[in-house]
């Protein structure tokens, strides 16, 4: 994704304002202040028609911060009785996006189209190119009948002067699953009983429209509150932050967690015992088995592939053995998860021992908010609790790997990466359970995002600097112990 494009900017700067708010002495007044302070009088307007659209737009995204749906709002009231309404709430709401409709732009229709440098030439290759007769010559120029034409892209290719182009609606052309689509009033809605929650569609609208409900102001409340909250960050977290892992987690204590918990070491766990039952799967002459630590992906099993499920793996994530952890040290505790990725917030909501979902520009925001320096926290007095495999899970080919390592002494371990899940992917694992096999190996590794959970849809840091700070926290790091 683009973590720096001008509209993930601005989501920053409203976290970061938002988390400054409720650290001062009126969270209400401060919070409604925020349009007004970012979008002051006489100021220039860069993006929209006008400054109160600015300050509109403004406006449903802190109230997406505060964790409301901007499609259930009651457009009279005020920020301040938001604010008053998310420091009450008792519980989160369950889908996790929501779109804005005064930011979404309202794209033209997805189609192919001749644009003006068509030059009406006498090879006809597009005409003829064409296999449903959806293109004709008219006025000296090409003519597409959008009632025949298929999208394939054929006269694209065969223009010889680029003259067809394929107009794209962003948010719709990512999302894997068709769950974004136009609404009655042209702007994007989402249709949650399709969406598996990959955020793909956040990264990929160009004016930020789509936004994660937030719930940041629940876990400030509940350490305002003097309540024990423990902190378990992803193993993709450690690349998107300045610092070594352990002045991460200093910075983290001193935002006001009692204690961080690293997730690589329920990767550790899911590491051992996904190992051994696909050891036991090939044992018993079983074609392959898929990994299960991605949300997204359990989340397209669960509601587009019913038909892969027997070859899923029943290990439980990461976050699940984790989890387990700091209940049993911290049975009390509120418990937040800290991670780069939309789809953990659904599983979150099916685990009793998960409290809360932060993503990393969430964290950012509360140490810009702060005023936390990472680089000049305190490193000393911690010690390696999780091993170089569990701590590359977030990296796509890490969790092959590890599975690997421990298995492969046992059974003859193949790994196929699905780096990414597209309509061709997708595609891909629906051939593996139709015919029952996987010729390109017996494990297969799936990944919601390019490049794993380092590619998610709230990373800060891009993908080739995440990989080097994550290279050279592993090479610190020890293999994971192998069994006697």
């Amino acid at each position: 994704m683009n973590n720096n494009s001008q509209s993930i900017l601005i989501k920053r700067e409203i976290l970061i304002r938002l988390v400054e708010a409720f650290d001062s002495g009126d969270f209400g007044k401060n919070t409604a202040d925020i349009p007004f302070k970012m979008r002051p009088k006489n100021c220039d307007v860069p993006y929209r028609c006008c400054i109160y659209k600015e300050r509109e737009i403004i406006k449903d995204r802190i109230i997406a911060d505060l964790g409301f749906a901007i499609e259930d709002i009651d457009e009279s009231e005020r920020l301040e009785e938001f604010t008053e309404n998310a420091l009450k709430r008792e519980k989160t709401e369950e889908n996790p996006l929501t779109v804005i409709d005064a930011a979404c732009k309202g794209c033209v229709p997805s189609r192919v189209y001749v644009t003006d440098l068509c030059q009406g030439c006498v090879a006809r290759a597009c005409e003829k190119t064409c296999k449903f007769g959806a293109i004709t010559i008219a006025g000296g120029k090409s003519n597409i009948d959008s009632s025949k034409c298929k999208n394939c892209g054929m006269c694209i290719n065969a223009c010889p002067y680029n003259a067809i182009v394929r107009l794209i609606v962003p948010c719709e052309a990512v999302c894997p699953v068709g769950a974004i689509s136009k609404g009655e009033n042209g702007t994007a809605v989402i249709d949650f009983e399709k969406c598996i929650s990959c955020g793909r569609c956040v990264a990929a609208c160009p004016f930020g429209a789509v936004n994660e409900k937030s719930q940041i102001i629940d876990v400030l409340q509940a350490i305002k509150n003097g309540k024990q909250v423990i902190a378990m960050f992803a193993p993709a977290i450690a690349g998107q932050f300045p610092g070594s892992i352990f002045q991460l987690k200093s910075a983290m204590l001193k935002a006001g967690f009692n204690d961080v918990f690293e997730v690589a070491q329920g990767a550790d766990i899911t590491t051992r015992n996904e190992s051994k039952e696909l050891i036991e799967r090939l044992k018993e002459n079983k074609p392959f088995m898929t990994t299960s630590c991605c949300a997204g992906y359990n989340n397209l099993v669960k509601k587009h592939l019913t038909e892969l499920k027997p070859y899923v793996s029943d290990t439980k994530t990461p976050l699940y053995y984790t989890a387990e952890l700091v209940k049993e040290k911290y049975p009390t505790a509120i418990t937040v998860f800290i991670s780069p990725c939309v789809a953990k917030r659904k599983e979150v909501q099916e685990n009793a021992n998960i409290d809360y979902v932060l993503n990393a520009d969430e964290l950012g925001a509360i140490f810009v908010g702060r005023k936390i320096e990472i680089l000049s926290m305190d490193d000393t007095g911690y010690s390696y609790e999780s091993s170089k495999q569990g701590r590359n899970y977030g990296v796509t080919g890490g969790v092959a790997d590890a599975v690997r390592f421990l298995a492969e002494e046992k059974v003859q371990v193949m790994p196929c990466i699905i780096n990414g899940l597209n309509k061709d992917s997708i595609k891909q694992l629906r051939k593996y359970a139709k015919e029952g096999i996987c010729p390109e190996g017996n494990l297969v590794e799936v990944m919601c995002c390019e490049g794993g959970c380092i590619g998610g849809n709230s990373t800060i840091s891009n993908q080739k600097t995440a990989k080097k700070i994550i290279n050279s926290l592993l090479e610190k790091s020890e293999d994971i112990k192998k069994e006697d």
